[in-house]
């Protein structure tokens, strides 16, 4: 099961105030999500935020279609409150107003993968099966 991190810059010494605001996210309504047809399209496993100076990283695990995560998390009243308040301390302003422009964002911000590496994969892991 994949993960994806997004990443993005806030202003430098608001980390408190970024923390703050993951802190009391609201979570999704569901984990499960659609496609564009409302055929089911994966599910969310579980998500991380971290935050140094000023760099925040998001880290999704996740199961099934990437773009529908962004798709599902732009239908999310948690992360249009978060955006809201995350403005005032974003390096560089984001339009998440509409869905397609937080998809927008959610392409532009992810991060390349370079490796993953689980026990699933591993070789001891692998032959203890």
């Amino acid at each position: 099961m994949p993960y994806a991190a997004i990443t993005y810059r806030v202003k430098p010494g608001h980390e408190d105030e970024v923390a703050k605001i993951f802190e009391e996210f609201q979570r999704v309504d569901t984990p499960d999500f659609a496609g564009e047809g409302g055929t089911p399209a994966g599910r969310l496993l579980g998500t991380a935020v971290f935050v140094k100076d000023d760099v925040v990283v998001r880290v999704i695990h996740y199961e099934g279609d990437f773009a529908a995560v962004g798709r599902h998390m732009a239908a999310q009243q948690g992360v249009h409150t978060a955006e809201a308040r995350l403005q005032p301390f974003l390096a560089e302003p984001r339009d998440t107003s509409s869905p397609e422009a937080f998809a927008a964002y959610f392409r532009n911000a992810t991060m390349r993968r370079v490796a993953q590496l689980t026990v699933d994969s591993h070789p001891a892991g692998a032959a203890a099966s």
